[in-house]
């Protein structure tokens, strides 16, 4: 078997094994057993890759593997990695990882929890393996499916609400990229829905491309929060339970701006050029707003979603700015802002469980109770606000570096104010660390609480190692990122 075709295979072996499951014991044994595989495989496949491309090979998808599964619309099972995918894949694993951990202490329906969390990563891996349209298209589907009744069941707060509103407005960013799909498809005249090889045909017309690519784009566009299709983002990320929100953040609001690059960008790259500055300025708004948002809000978890709205518009905003330097700084940014949010939910989700609030009005001085957690939450927060020597610092300064390289006055001036983000970033995160991890603490009865345990503390270790690692070695991901972002830029350009 392909060794791509593990990382889908893997947690549908997991569903079975939980399936047959008789306690919670057997339960975690599972989830640790096979997330460490998953991130075996990753760690594998990042040398596999590597060494590939050492050895010459310049194919731009790798390891590639094709199954015919539907022949009235040639339809295959089509499997490849470039070294966007590779991140990717890294990163879905390192979080599933860390999410069984951070979800140790669940304790109602824990078998039917996580064999919902294992279907929803299945549809993560299948997705960033796949190079046919319509397979990608599918796991996409089978990645959204689950957080319905993950956030309706497990979620907390307004959560049947919030569920609703993400299935509604995901499912409706799914019809559109149906629809744009089969619009490339047959706009094309392709014989194949690979997508390596529609690119390479390029015989899509102009106007066609014109109807398709906003189409496509908001589809994907509304899982990555653009602005003003947000608005489900704070709601599901403020009711899903720990690691739901660590998947859903870390990874999930990836394939938004996975699918606009890869198949809104690169396969219609005419329109991508003629109606970019559109996207630019929404983006720019998701920036900003996302930012200012923040600086408004008492729960914890919504200072992180409206957080993560303004760094996932960093996201596409790099990528619609169409050369190279951005690219590379975008693809770095879903890297560092995976695992900075994913740190973020899970000291939350702790510190939640100990508090029973995550209002900010209610907590102080919890550096005193919880050092652990605190010093953990401060490296976060540093890591968000782009200190040097974090991966945040390294994502933005290529995005901005990247995005200013445009010598026109309209490039360079919603470069100069998606750059605000930055001050914005630094003035609540600074304000919240210092309300709620310094001072004297005003509710005798947390005084009372413990710090982290040993699942805890491995879960946030793994992800603060990571953080630091980006940070201080970026250039081997950098390089990787950027052989494989040169190819996708060329072609859209010309």
């Amino acid at each position: 078997m392909n060794i791509l075709s593990l990382f889908p295979a893997v947690p549908l072996l997991m569903m079975l094994g939980l399936w047959v499951s008789r306690n919670t014991r057997q339960i975690h044994a599972v989830m640790v057993a096979g997330s460490s595989v998953l991130l075996a495989l990753a760690i594998s496949l990042v040398f596999i890759y590597l060494g590939q491309r050492a050895e010459g090979q310049a194919a731009p998808m790798l390891l590639t593997d094709s199954i015919l599964w539907y022949r009235p619309l040639n339809i295959r099972y089509s499997v490849g990695v470039d070294g966007i995918s590779v991140a990717m894949l890294l990163l879905s694993a390192i979080i599933v990882f860390t999410g069984t951990f951070a979800s140790w202490k669940l304790t109602d329906k824990t078998k039917e929890f996580f064999m919902w969390f294992c279907l929803l990563s299945t549809g993560v891996f299948g997705f960033f393996i796949s190079v046919d349209l319509f397979t990608m298209f599918m796991f996409y589907e089978v990645a959204l499916i689950p957080m319905y009744l993950l956030i309706g069941v497990w979620g907390t707060g307004r959560k049947e609400y919030s569920a609703m509103k993400l299935t509604l407005m995901l499912m409706g960013g799914s019809a559109l990229i149906l629809i744009g799909i089969l619009g490339i498809y047959f706009g094309s005249g392709a014989t194949t829905m690979e997508i390596t090889e529609i690119a390479r045909m390029d015989n899509i017309p102009l106007h066609m491309q014109r109807v398709w690519f906003p189409i496509i784009f908001i589809g994907f566009g509304v899982l990555g929060a653009l602005f003003p299709f947000h608005t489900w983002s704070p709601d599901g990320h403020a009711s899903a339970p720990t690691a739901v929100s660590m998947l859903h953040a870390g990874v999930l609001m990836k394939l938004g701006g996975y699918g606009c690059f890869r198949i809104a960008m690169y396969l219609l790259p005419d329109a991508a050029q003629e109606l970019s500055w559109i996207f630019i300025i929404l983006t720019a708004i998701s920036v900003v707003y996302g930012a200012f948002s923040a600086c408004v809000q008492t729960d914890l978890k919504y200072i992180n979603a409206y957080s993560s709205v303004s760094h996932c518009g960093l996201v596409l905003f790099a990528i619609l700015m169409m050369n190279s330097t951005a690219a590379t700084g975008a693809v770095l940014q879903m890297l560092s802002h995976g695992l900075m949010t994913a740190l973020f939910f899970a000291l939350i989700g702790m510190i939640y469980g100990r508090t029973h609030t995550r209002d900010i009005r209610e907590l102080s001085g919890l550096m005193r109770i919880m050092p652990f957690l605190s010093v953990c939450y401060v490296i976060a927060g540093l890591a968000n606000l782009g200190l040097p020597g974090l991966s945040g610092f390294v994502a933005e300064m290529t995005i901005f570096n990247g995005a200013f390289m445009d010598n026109d006055v309209f490039h360079r001036v919603v470069t100069v104010i998606a750059c605000t983000s930055i001050v914005i970033t630094a003035v609540y995160i600074l304000r919240l660390i210092g309300k709620i991890l310094y001072g004297t603490c005003t509710n005798p009865e947390h005084l009372k609480l413990t710090d982290a345990t040993w699942d805890e503390r491995l879960a946030v270790i793994v992800l603060i190692v990571c953080i630091a690692g980006l940070g201080l070695s970026p250039l081997w991901m950098s390089d990787m990122i950027h052989e494989s972002v040169l190819p996708l830029i060329s072609h859209i350009l010309n």
